[in-house]
């Protein structure tokens, strides 16, 4: 499900069906592929595997292993367990370490197998091409795969401990681990090559958390927006864990925590990061407006009451953010987002301004599918092209291009009758000539015991009867057909005062002409060589070669 992994190969083999091997059947077939591919980056939702992070200390590992950290790809749906249970089954005899922190020289030069594993989130690198806000859809790729950075944070407490909010001394200690290569690559496991650790404050960490809680809402409601028929459960869920103080506490611990008078006086190097911490809890509430909206349009009758609830704890919590951090107004994405159509498409409906006339394209490309894409011969007519609300023109104009159309049509009418008249004058005496040469056919008038012709001489009659036939594309050609002259191949005889040309059925005599002599027994089939058949008062003429 790496489609565009599959996309980027792709274009290089495109690039040599089209420059180089020009074969543009193999080209269609895989842009089709192509196009089946992005259609799947959008709408099918693909599982995140997790990234786990084992280390093998002890001498009793291999060499190639041993005190060494590597950064595993899980499987699709493989928690934790599952993966640790796969991987002891490897090593046997090793023990799982208990903690998270770094090992001592104690267990690093021990003569057993100690692996400790725990689950590490990898770090978004996106690529410099996507210089804009996309859909989640796309970046969801990037968020698992083609990544070299993964970071595991960890909580420390420092100074006195607050019962009452726990966020106010809450440091997080993150420790970031690099490849040496991304992943997933030829291999599932890498190895790490560097390891750096920071601190977070928790100012800091507020301001994460608050800024990760945004996305989630906008990525859900977009989600929900691009797919109307996803489950409502989770929307549910995510919305009433943050409106609902009873639930989270929502972001009223940071309020106690970071906005007092004696934070700001201990800490004034702060008050930019405080200033975005409201500014983010102020562009909490249109996002959660859009996913109540659409948790309202989808809510079954049986959870109304739940709804019904969680609005009423909204409507506090929003006049309280506005009164105190003041009005944000919702994303533009979100409004784009929420029409049945793509931007693009609506775009692509939009009609020329009045002022302008339609052209041929663009009317065509409104027209249904079984309008033609292009005005007939006739003219060049547009009407029938054009519905009736597509007129931006006024009724009097119409009226006197029905006039200028008229006359053009009568004046069509005559030009087309006067080349009629030219034309069947010119053909009129191709077509006499034509009646009479169809007349001087020989093989109607031989009788039915003279024997077949040859091929040969077959062929030759049907190319002279081709030669005065007159194509009826052409009306300058020759008008006369030519002189038919016998070949001296015919073998049979003509008589001398016998004209080929208009010949009648009455001057044909009624002897048929003698045989030629046969030169061999295929000439003439199965007859039989009797005399009888050649007249009695002729005699054979000499054989002629």
């Amino acid at each position: 499900q790496m489609w565009e992994e599959a996309i980027a190969l792709g274009k290089e083999l495109a690039e040599q069906y089209e420059n180089e091997m020009f074969d543009y059947e193999q080209l269609s077939e895989l842009l089709r592929k192509q196009a089946q591919f992005y259609e799947n980056i959008v709408k099918v939702i693909r599982p995140k595997p997790d990234y786990f992070a084992v280390g093998y200390y002890g001498q009793g590992f291999p060499t190639f292993i041993r005190n060494k950290v590597f950064i595993y790809r899980g499987k699709e749906y493989e928690r934790r367990e599952d993966f640790e249970a796969r991987l002891l089954t490897q090593f046997p005899n090793a023990e799982k370490m208990k903690t998270t922190s770094p090992p001592g020289d104690d267990i690093k030069t021990s003569s057993g197998q100690y692996i400790q594993c725990f689950t590490v989130k990898p770090k978004l690198d996106l690529p410099s091409k996507f210089h804009r806000p996309v859909s989640e859809q796309i970046v969801s790729f990037y968020r698992v795969n083609e990544v070299q950075r993964f970071e595991y944070s960890r909580p420390v407490r420092k100074g006195e401990k607050n019962p009452d909010n726990e966020f106010a001394n809450m440091w997080i200690e993150r420790t970031i681990y690099v490849t040496a290569y991304k992943l997933p690559g030829i291999l599932r496991w890498f190895e790490v090559k560097s390891v750096f650790m920071v601190e977070i404050s928790p100012l800091e960490n507020a301001i994460e958390t608050m800024q990760l809680t945004n996305d989630k809402i906008n990525n859900m409601v977009q989600q929900h927006l691009n797919d109307p028929n996803l489950p409502i459960n989770p929307l549910s869920m995510l919305l009433n864990g943050i409106v609902d103080p009873a639930v989270m506490g929502g972001f009223a611990n940071y309020e106690k925590a970071f906005f007092t008078e004696k934070y700001m006086h201990e800490h004034p190097e702060d008050h930019d990061k405080i200033e975005k911490l409201k500014d983010l809890i102020a562009w909490q509430i249109p996002f959660l407006a859009e996913g109540i909206r659409i948790h309202g349009e989808k809510v079954t009758e049986a959870l109304r009451p739940f709804h019904e609830r969680m609005e009423a704890c909204f409507r506090q919590l929003k006049d309280k953010v506005e009164k105190q951090y003041g009005v944000r107004a919702i994303l533009s994405g979100l409004e784009e987002r929420r029409g049945s159509r793509p931007r693009s498409m609506v775009r692509s409906f939009t009609m020329p301004s009045s002022s302008r006339p339609l052209s041929v394209a663009s009317v065509s490309s409104l027209s249904s599918d079984s309008t033609p894409s292009r005005p007939g011969s006739d003219g060049f007519v547009l009407e029938p092209l054009l519905p009736k609300k597509m007129h931006s023109r006024s009724q009097d104009k119409l009226d006197k291009d029905d006039l200028d159309k008229d006359k053009k049509e009568k004046k069509k009418e005559k030009r087309n009758s006067k080349h009629q008249e030219i034309f069947d004058k010119e053909f009129k005496s191709t077509d006499i000539s034509l009646q009479q040469a169809e007349a001087v056919i020989l093989s109607e008038t031989i009788s039915p015991l003279r024997p077949q012709r040859p091929k040969s001489q077959v062929l030759n009659v049907m190319s002279s009867e081709r030669r005065f036939s007159v194509s009826p594309a052409s009306p300058s050609s020759q008008l006369t057909p030519p002189p038919i002259t016998p070949r001296t191949k015919l073998a049979f005889s003509i008589q001398p005062n016998l004209e080929l040309n208009g010949m009648s059925s009455s001057d044909i005599p009624d002897v048929p002409p003698p045989l030629p002599l046969k030169g061999s027994t295929a000439d003439y089939g199965n007859l039989m060589e009797s005399q009888d058949l050649i007249s009695p008062t002729t005699s054979p003429p000499a054989h002629q070669r």
